[in-house]
């Protein structure tokens, strides 16, 4: 079933009155904007720029988030749209060749035209903007220790990880979370977000994993020490045009989204959420995590709006066969040792 909806955060009455607007209001804009480098958006009735609207960053599946070595020396604007257009067609290929033989047998992740990643052109030769060089800082001494213990048991079962129980697996094997900021980073197919505004919140709804972040705008305190969510707990704020979001109390069962590095309990997530133009977000994270990274980083892509792209229901835990297969097949295993 497709949901094209999500039930306007302004249905809270307490919220809608309290600013003087009509349950439910309709979300009009007032202020067109221009394009260009003094982009303005328009803005709510409340004063808020509108950045409400359908999104996808399908076009970003294919960029690596650190630079490759190949570009060593050079920074994003040494690359030319020439070069840029090359490593397009060179990494559409590769996701290409790699999916035929994922979707070709028809498996869990197939088939192939479920794919939204092999026309992704890509608006950057890669992701990370700081540290300058493109590159991950380094782990710290505790972290690497963690790496190195989840490695081991992931080594179990010929590199597949170890599987006697379901709490063995990953929170995304398991259809819990992706985390954060891994629920919106591209990825082969579910790359549609809707962003919801109200006075006094935004709410940003991601298609994989069917989850949604609710972000008070109310400049309050973050939850005590002891409260600790997959999602963390976020506040936000305008900043110009700009809406800016900071999440703590996260668990350390998550990770950013990239070769399983987990957080740790200290992680902050600082996202800048910017229009740059009528169709376009400009979404810049700055990970810190002072347990993990010997010091902060910040990577950013793009945002596209694409009202063609509406939020599929991602029905994981009603078709997660993939996490019962992996359990049974541990079992067959175990029984031909």
């Amino acid at each position: 079933m497709l949901l094209n909806w999500l039930p306007r955060v302004c249905a809270a009455a307490a919220m809608v009155t309290a600013v003087g607007l009509p349950l439910c209001a309709p979300l009009r804009a007032q202020n067109t904007g221009k394009t260009g480098s003094a982009w303005t958006p328009p803005t709510k009735v409340w004063g808020h720029p509108d950045i409400e609207g359908i999104y996808t960053n399908k076009d970003e599946a294919n960029t690596p988030l650190e630079r490759p070595d190949g570009f060593n020396g050079r920074t994003v604007e040494d690359v030319s749209a020439a070069e840029l257009e090359s490593l397009a067609k060179a990494r559409q290929a590769l996701a290409a060749k790699i999916a035929g033989g994922i979707g070709g047998a028809e498996t869990g992740a197939g088939p192939t035209h479920w794919y939204e990643h092999l026309q992704g052109n890509g608006s950057r030769p890669w992701l990370i903007i700081d540290p300058p060089d493109g590159k991950l800082p380094g782990m710290t001494p505790q972290a690497q220790k963690r790496e190195a213990a989840i490695a081991a048991l992931n080594d179990a079962r010929n590199g597949e990880g170890r599987a006697d129980s379901w709490l063995d697996r990953s929170m995304y094997d398991r259809c819990i979370t992706r985390g954060l900021p891994g629920s919106m980073m591209p990825a082969i197919y579910g790359n549609a977000y809707e962003i919801v505004q109200a006075p006094e919140y935004v709410a940003i709804r991601y298609e994989m994993i069917h989850e949604t972040r609710v972000i008070p705008l109310d400049k309050g305190p973050h939850v005590g020490p002891a409260i600790r969510e997959y999602l963390g707990d976020a506040r936000g704020h305008w900043e110009g045009n700009s809406l800016v979001v900071e999440t703590t109390n996260f668990t350390d069962r998550t990770h950013f989204g990239y070769n399983n590095r987990y957080n740790s309990q200290k992680f902050t997530l600082t996202e800048r959420f910017t229009p740059v133009g009528p169709n376009t977000l400009q979404w810049q994270v700055t990970i810190n995590d002072p347990e993990v990274w010997t010091r902060p980083f910040t990577f950013a892509m793009p945002l596209t709006r694409d009202n063609s792209q509406p939020v599929f229901e991602y029905a994981c835990h009603e078709g997660n066969l993939g996490l019962e297969h992996i359990l049974s097949a541990a079992r067959a295993e175990e029984r031909q040792r």
